[in-house]
């Protein structure tokens, strides 16, 4: 897989990116102005108030902090918080923390932005009158699990053919917003007075009870809640192509929130109820084809939350921050992945939610807090990104208190939301977050306590073996995968499986070792031939974001070194070599269960009970490396951390 850096923008590019980026962050306008009003009348300072937060917010937040500075932290170029990781982790161990709260943060935003942008947007039904006057649809919870369902059940099928459709849909959808918030603010050119940041200050600092002054800013952080999806597509778009078609959005979400202000103003004293500003600036007879239009852009932001969510568990699989889950590629496109364990837990979470809180007024609630938290984990890491890229440390200090300050500030206005469906978002986040750290604190402690030999010592051995012929032959081609990265080295449960479990003799050993790089495509492998048609070993070395095909990898090394002369891989059977028949190849992958002869911490006991937990329901290492079944061994081997040291056993004569 050969990845190119998209620096230079292009039409098609644009269009893809208007597709793709800006789903969660370009429904917004259906629920922010709404969510900042809340149940108080409508009055002036809230209306002026929010629309300059939003506008500086939407200035500061989204364009200066990632589109300006975040896009340039590119990997290769990917982006996301854990290509970000990727970047910095060689240089400091703690930002592992910070890193795994992102991405579980982030993953529990997944959970909450679908049920939200369908939810808000099918409500405009509700202002669909009979000529009686009554409402078509007064139920929409129907309807928005029935588009929530048929959206997943899509995955399986994978995007390729509608994704070309995205970037239209959203043409039109942002070209509807700016047109129809335009033509409100021709009602009142006064609205655009609310650009100056004094009337941010006089509704933060205005000592107003409830969700007013300061707490405004839980509703106004929905505005920017997609910023960090720019980031996490950056390798699907190209760092030029947001950056220039996030003049023409933004563009487009101004007009549109300061319309919904314009509107706003003219309804002053009156109670907002069940009516959306952003529907209610549509001509009547235009309503319905703006609620499809806005459906489908929900449904398009929906779409892009959960293949985000796909490639967020692909890189923390590869990371060891989440167990080795099946992954299905639908299609030959790159970028098309799709994950049936994470597609079930986002739909049970979606319908889960929406069955909860079965509006979206209520779902506010629940949204914000925890992606906040995945901004502020952006922040400490981009920080160390600018420090080891040598950036002057006063700079990095101005960006830390700039963004601390900022996003402290939304994470505690969202606070309040706690009690009242923010708990939701982050007990989601809490259960993924669990996960991640047991899976990669139980990892570190097995490759901590992995012991290693010096393939050197066990050369002679091997050679003894594989001409030893009153031991039955195993294979032709005995194929071990190994964790040993270095190429002196062995682990010894290896050489224990060869010698010892049951003697294992073949005419050629191979083993192979695949290392996870930083980089995101890196598709290498070097081989070293320790003892020629004998023993050879292959290290693979993949980007964090390449699928684990190793039996297809493998095939293409041997092929590469018999074209080379460097391995003879006929069979050593005579009759078979007589007629040049390649010799059979099989792999064997040890697969480690926690041991009862442990003596272990209480924490590290419930850490390796619960990881072990969780891997009974997942993938099999062969099936992770995807080698073919019918020639694979898989060993279990036991995993003794601390063996038990006190036996107090006495014989009896």
């Amino acid at each position: 897989m050969e990845h190119k850096h998209k620096n230079t923008a292009t039409a098609a590019g644009l269009l893809v990116a208007m597709g793709i980026i800006y789903g969660d962050i370009g429904t917004s306008p259906l629920y922010v102005m709404q969510a900042i009003i809340g149940n108080d009348p409508i009055n002036e300072l809230m209306i002026l108030g929010g629309l300059s937060c939003i506008f500086w917010t939407l200035t500061l937040q989204t364009t200066l902090k990632y589109v300006v500075l975040i896009l340039r932290a590119d990997n290769k170029g990917e982006g996301g918080i854990f290509a970000l990781f990727a970047l910095v982790r060689r240089h400091a161990k703690w930002l592992t923390l910070p890193a795994i709260i992102g991405g579980a943060t982030l993953l529990a935003d997944g959970i909450i932005t679908p049920p939200i942008s369908v939810s808000s947007a099918v409500e405009g039904l509700k202002m669909l009158k009979t000529k009686e006057g009554l409402p078509y649809v007064t139920d929409t919870v129907p309807i928005v699990l029935v588009i929530l369902t048929g959206l997943f059940i899509f995955q399986i099928l994978g995007t390729k053919v509608v994704g070309k459709l995205f970037g239209p849909i959203m043409l039109l959808w942002f070209s509807m917003l700016a047109i129809t918030g335009l033509l409100w603010i021709e009602h009142d050119w006064s609205i655009l007075r609310a650009v100056s940041p004094h009337y941010a200050w006089a509704l933060l600092t205005s000592h107003q009870a409830g969700t007013a002054g300061f707490w405004t800013l839980g509703a106004v952080f929905l505005c920017t809640t997609g910023a960090e999806a720019l980031y996490s597509d950056l390798g699907h778009c190209g760092r030029e192509n947001i950056r220039i078609s996030w003049i023409f959005v933004k563009i487009a979400l101004l007009l549109q929130y300061f319309g919904q202000g314009a509107w706003l103003l003219h309804h002053q004293g009156m109670l907002l109820g069940d009516r959306k500003p952003i529907f209610e600036l549509l001509p009547r007879e235009f309503l319905f084809t703006g609620i499809c239009i806005a459906t489908a852009a929900a449904v398009i932001a929906s779409q892009a939350l959960i293949s985000g969510s796909f490639t967020l568990i692909s890189e923390a699989i590869r990371l060891n921050f989440w167990p080795k889950v099946r992954l299905i590629y639908p299609s030959d496109q790159k970028g098309q992945l799709y994950v049936p364990s994470i597609n079930i837990f986002l739909w049970l979470g979606c319908v889960g939610v929406v069955l909860w809180f079965k509006e979206s007024s209520n779902m506010e609630a629940a949204y914000g807090l925890a992606i906040t938290l995945t901004m502020l984990m952006t922040t400490s890491l981009m920080a160390y990104y600018l420090h080891i890229k040598k950036i002057d440390m006063w700079w990095i200090l101005l960006f830390l208190v700039v963004y601390i300050s900022l996003e402290g500030a939304f994470l505690v206005a969202n606070l309040q939301k706690f009690s009242h469906g923010g708990y939701v978002s982050l007990f989601i986040a809490g259960v993924i977050l669990l996960v991640m750290y047991v899976w990669f604190r139980a990892t570190r402690i097995k490759k901590d306590l992995t012991e290693y030999e010096k393939l050197a010592d066990y050369v002679e051995p091997l050679k003894e073996l594989s001409r030893d012929e009153t031991i039955p032959k195993y294979a032709t081609h005995l194929v071990f995968m190994s964790n040993a990265g270095r190429v002196s080295d062995i682990e010894s449960k290896i050489i224990y499986s060869i010698f010892q479990r049951r003697p294992k003799r073949a005419d050629i050993y191979w083993f192979v070792h695949v290392d996870t790089l930083d980089e995101p495509y890196t598709m290498d492998y070097k081989v070293t031939v320790i003892e020629p048609d004998d023993i050879i070993k292959v290290n693979f070395k993949l980007g964090f974001r390449v699928e684990q095909r190793i039996n297809l990898y493998f095939r293409k090394v041997v092929e590469e070194m018999v074209a080379r002369g460097e391995v003879d891989i006929t069979s050593r059977y005579k009759s078979l070599n007589e007629q040049n028949v390649i010799g059979d190849f099989r792999f064997v992958v040890l697969e480690k269960f926690l041991s009862f002869d442990n003596e272990l911490p209480l924490m590290d006991r419930l850490v390796m009970k619960f990881y072990f937990f969780l891997k009974q329901f997942m993938n099999s290492e062969d099936k992770w490396f995807g080698l073919d079944s019918d020639a694979v061994k898989l060993e279990k081997v036991p995993l003794i951390i601390k063996p038990i040291s006190r036996c107090n056993l006495r014989r009896v004569d």
